[in-house]
């Protein structure tokens, strides 16, 4: 490891081989190698055992390079302090009216009862995650309404793991035991999940090229059709719109939602709302998708289906399109249409038992960012570029597929760090990171794009808005 001294200790700093390795290996999976990438490795801000800040490098800067290609010729470059930051980005958003800013992240009061770690009767971990309102209360109905932080330990005490794991996705809610490395890959699901690639670009069907665009940015004539919440799928459309590409974020009145992650994932898009429940809400989607070269959605795997908007059902409507899938656990075996949340991808794959054992603490821990869902945003934007370029270039339809979970194994199978002491960021060098766009919150400062290309900048040109704020329509 690479290691620098800072007030007479050794300093972690990103491994700009193993980087480089990993996005080696994302290029591969698209036949792809590239040599004008330059990664500035910097001395790490966050405090983990996984080389996260390496996989988000790796996926953000195969991004770049393969959007760069849309334009020309262009080098690329990362600097993995600014990657640190997006990991955390939503956490690095200030707004300099906070009576105007966006509403609570979450309905803190009833979480904190039963939110985070728990041990089970058998002497497990559970991770407890409420989710939304409705989810909340339906966890709180299971475990007795219990009215604070102890009687919840004692009523999770009260079952066994793997029996409280099933009861739990049994009724659609999130939670999930804690495994070590070695027990998920020998899970059924771990087996099936670890042998598909990190990102899998399928050709779904037969198409004409698509003409190249003379826009000035990589994807200024491309259209993207924008159905994800929280953070994964609604940081891959953002990243789609920071190269040029316009993006609709497709939502519905009923849909919960977090404020804060709506503004800070909507960089960059227009925002309708649609019912697909209805016959006019379901026409004015296949309208939509008629225009859409990219059609991303976060649902349960089979939800969209039922709707008629299934990967078949898009591709046979939109020939040339490719059509991107983004959940928790993976797109086959006994879990694809479990749903999960980044916690829980980390707490099943062994990135909590790993990150809890290098603290010493005797329990599992989380990494101290979102390090699965916006790898996992960046790796689909990744493969979404991918094979956009291949539509371009050969014809054809494609189903590009991501998960939380695969994620995480890829993560952890960069290799673990040694302990070493981290410099964390300060307001000074988060400012250096940040942009300011006009908002209907007001001022709001936000990250920059961490990759930079030398033929085209990269950038928002939409601000954020609230959902359902446009008509649904594409704009020129």
């Amino acid at each position: 490891m690479v290691g620098c001294e800072w007030g007479g200790t050794r300093l972690s700093t990103a491994d700009a081989p193993i980087a480089r390795a990993a996005l080696d290996d994302l290029l591969a999976i698209a036949g792809l190698d590239a040599d004008d990438i330059e990664i500035e490795a910097e001395d790490l801000a966050l405090d983990t055992r996984i080389r996260a800040t390496e996989a988000a490098v790796a996926a953000l800067g195969a991004g770049g390079y393969v959007a760069s290609r849309f334009i020309g010729d262009s080098a690329v470059r990362v600097g993995t302090r600014h990657v640190e930051a997006s990991l955390q980005s939503y956490a690095h958003v200030k707004f300099e009216d906070p009576d105007r800013a966006p509403g609570p992240r979450m309905a803190a009061a009833q979480r904190a009862v039963i939110a985070g770690f728990h041990q089970t009767g058998d002497g497990r971990w559970m991770y407890i995650h409420p989710g939304f309102a409705h989810n909340t209360e339906s966890l709180l109905e299971l475990f007795g309404h219990p009215s604070n932080e102890d009687e919840s330990r004692q009523v999770v005490a009260s079952w066994e793991a793997p029996q409280l794991e099933r009861e739990i996705m049994r009724r659609g809610l999130c939670s999930a035991m804690v495994r070590d490395p070695e027990e998920w890959d020998a899970s059924p699901m771990g087996r099936i999940l670890n042998a598909r690639p990190v990102v899998e670009i399928i050709q779904v069907g037969d198409a004409d090229p698509r003409p190249a665009g003379a826009g000035p940015r990589p994807l200024t004539d491309y259209k993207v059709l924008d159905l994800t919440r929280v953070l994964a799928g609604p940081t891959c459309a953002r990243t789609l719109a920071s190269y040029g590409a316009r993006v609709i974020r497709i939502s519905a009145q009923d849909l919960p939602h977090v404020p804060l992650f709506v503004a800070e994932t909507g960089l960059g898009k227009r925002s309708a709302h649609i019912d697909l429940k209805s016959d006019s809400g379901r026409s004015k989607m296949r309208e939509l998708i008629g225009e859409a070269d990219v059609f991303s959605q976060g649902y349960r795997t089979g939800a969209l289906e039922r709707q008629g908007f299934g990967v078949a059902d898009v591709v046979t409507a939109k020939p040339g399109i490719v059509y991107v899938s983004i959940n928790c656990y993976g797109h086959e075996g006994p879990w694809r249409s479990v749903p999960g949340w980044e916690q829980l991808a980390q707490t099943v794959t062994g990135m909590a038992y790993l990150h809890g054992n290098y603290h010493n603490e005797g329990r599992p821990q989380l990494q101290p960012a979102a390090v699965t869902d916006y790898t996992t945003g960046y790796l689909a934007a990744y493969g979404t570029l991918v094979a956009l370029l291949r539509q371009r270039e050969q014809g054809g339809s494609y189903w590009v597929r991501v998960s939380l979970a695969r994620t995480g194994v890829w993560m952890r199978g960069l290799g673990l760090r040694e302990a070493a002491t981290y410099r964390p960021f300060d307001d000074e060098e988060i400012t250096s990171y940040r942009a300011v766009t006009q908002t209907e919150w007001g001022a709001m400062h936000h990250l920059r794009p961490a990759v930079e290309l030398s033929n085209t900048d990269v950038f928002w040109k939409q601000p954020p808005v609230s959902l359902g704020s446009h008509a649904p329509a594409f704009t020129r």
